[in-house]
């Protein structure tokens, strides 16, 4: 059975409050394909890691790959959840989420592309900005349950998010 347990820290409300707006801006830049929205959520030297494994370091290559790659494919939109936001220093918080993906002209999610998300963050001049943001695939080889599991708990998910 898919379980993970994150043990909540005490995270000021007003800094977990915004590492979770941070992620989902990072979602909706994805969602609305807007590159340069997207990097500049990140500092100076902040860095990709995506599903593919490739590697993307500092707002200025973040944008050029996206532009590209937001030029070149009709990209799925992302639907998450987030696990947890820990403190780990007064500037530096640990978020973790999964997510799916609805490819476009699709109204449900492909379990193929689930992923499990990690956005390190850290506080400059009392703004939050992404160091690194990692996306793992979540295949679960052999365990088919545990898949179909976090899709449904995605699903959801996005049930919850379409009711407000």
């Amino acid at each position: 059975m898919y379980s993970e347990s994150f043990e909540r820290q005490d995270v000021a409300p007003s800094d977990e409050s915004m590492v979770r707006t941070l992620y989902q801006e990072l979602l909706d830049s994805w969602n609305k394909r807007d590159a340069h929205a997207y990097a500049k959520l990140f500092v100076e030297h902040g860095e990709v890691i995506g599903f593919d494994g490739s590697q993307m370091i500092g707002p200025g290559e973040i944008t050029s790959t996206l532009q590209q790659v937001f030029a070149d494919h009709i990209t799925a939109a992302y639907v998450s959840k987030i696990r947890s936001v820990r403190l780990l220093s007064p500037e530096i918080a640990l978020l973790r989420a999964i997510v799916g993906m609805i490819p476009p002209g699709q109204l449900e999610l492909n379990p193929a592309v689930n992923a499990h998300q990690t956005v390190l963050a850290v506080k400059q001049a009392d703004l939050w900005r992404i160091q690194l943001f990692q996306n793992t695939p979540a295949q679960f080889h052999g365990r088919p349950d545990l898949v179909q599991q976090m899709t449904e708990e995605l699903r959801q998910a996005l049930q919850e998010e379409t009711q407000f």
